[in-house]
């Protein structure tokens, strides 16, 4: 957390200020008595997280979910990092493009930004840069649909409308179909609908701490909420507005409900103390099982959406380098992408799997690589 901005109404940036300084002045006495949250975390990074589960939750408990939208944008807080970037607009779909001033790649991302579906802000944008800048790809943003607003299928419609939008001009071997938290399930969700529709397969989706299963899985959706800048209630929440009547039901709503053997390779990212590890875990497992071409690395010490903080986490850096690695390895002119030190599932011909034993896995702090044998 290097930089502050501000926006919005200046009511809501007051309460913002004075909410992240009185974290801040709590963390730093925490940590002055070595009471860290996290062993491996600095007092700026969890002062970050505090302050963002903080907007979170008092956003979630406005009457108005507006206000909420207008609260969470009203203090940004960004890294020092430079994205040399050009955005522009589209009407149709609506969306922005965010161009790097240096094209290096000749993937064409479609990013499917997270906020639970529910919301939309600066933040989103700042992460559409940071992937176009160092992917060296252009890159479209659908503003999609949000909820509670607009309940499924809004998304769904929305996200394929983007798909055939960016059809138009660029092969389905050149896309690369990439989304973070509910934009991972969104990602991960449109891989079965083109299958539906008989569209052809993106060259890769990569799904970044995605969220996978709408319902109640796996202890850390709410063992991980004293780490986690996302709770678990808040992503109840989330799917309780995605299906506000139960009309499809948890199973046709979760991607780990489907079968994705036969379709798109899928490269997911994941945090050790973010509330939706377990399920990201049980999808690439299961992924795994059934065939489908599949690859997790997850970093143990790491919160929802790490890779956002670029420079300032070695984990996070790392996670960038490996989604660039994958952009080239399927869609560019790189190596095949191969299973790393944060690697713990790895499944499929396409992918570089190492055989490894169980054994193995654990002694090198992974949970388990399984070959494509």
């Amino acid at each position: 957390m290097s930089k502050i901005k501000f926006s919005g109404p200046f009511s809501l940036r007051l309460s913002s200020f004075l909410a992240i300084n009185k974290i801040a002045l709590a963390t730093y006495a925490r940590h002055a008595l070595g009471r860290r949250l996290e062993r491996t975390w600095d007092a700026h990074f969890e002062i970050g997280i505090r302050f963002w589960r903080h907007q979170f939750t008092k956003a979630l408990a406005m009457d108005d979910i507006d206000k909420g939208r207008a609260l969470f944008d009203s203090l940004q807080t960004e890294t020092d990092d430079h994205y040399a970037v050009r955005r522009s607009t589209s009407d149709s779909p609506k969306g922005v493009w965010h161009h790097p001033e240096t094209r290096s790649s000749a993937a064409t991302l479609l990013y499917l930004h997270g906020g639970g579906y529910t919301f939309h802000g600066a933040v989103s944008h700042r992460y559409a840069d940071m992937l176009a800048h160092h992917s060296g790809a252009p890159l479209f943003a659908p503003d999609y649909r949000l909820t509670p607003e607009h309940p499924h299928p809004a998304q769904s419609d929305d996200a394929f409308a983007a798909w055939q939008y960016l059809r138009e001009t660029v092969p389905a071997k050149q896309i690369v179909v990439i989304g973070d938290s509910a934009g991972g399930h969104m990602a991960l969700s449109l891989l079965q609908r083109l299958k539906i529709e008989g569209e052809p397969q993106p060259a890769l989706c990569i799904g970044l701490c995605p969220w996978t299963d709408i319902g109640d899985r796996g202890a850390s959706l709410h063992g991980n909420d004293s780490y986690d800048l996302v709770q678990g209630w808040m992503a109840l929440r989330f799917g309780e507005w995605l299906d506000p009547k139960g009309t499809f039901g948890r199973l046709a709503l979760s991607p780990i409900a489907y079968d994705y053997s036969g379709l798109a390779p899928i490269y997911l990212q994941a945090g050790g103390r973010e509330i939706l590890r377990d399920m990201i875990r049980d999808f690439a497992r299961a992924q795994a099982a059934k065939g489908a071409d599949v690859l997790l690395d997850l970093w143990p010490d790491m919160a929802h959406n790490f890779q956002a903080l670029d420079s300032t986490r070695q984990s996070s850096t790392e996670a960038l380098q490996r989604i660039c690695a994958a952009v080239e390895a399927f869609a560019g002119a790189g190596p095949s992408m191969t299973a790393g030190p944060a690697t713990e599932v790895c499944h499929g011909a396409v992918f570089s799997c190492p055989d490894r034993t169980e054994a193995d896995a654990k002694t090198s702090g992974q949970f388990a690589v399984q070959s494509s044998l």
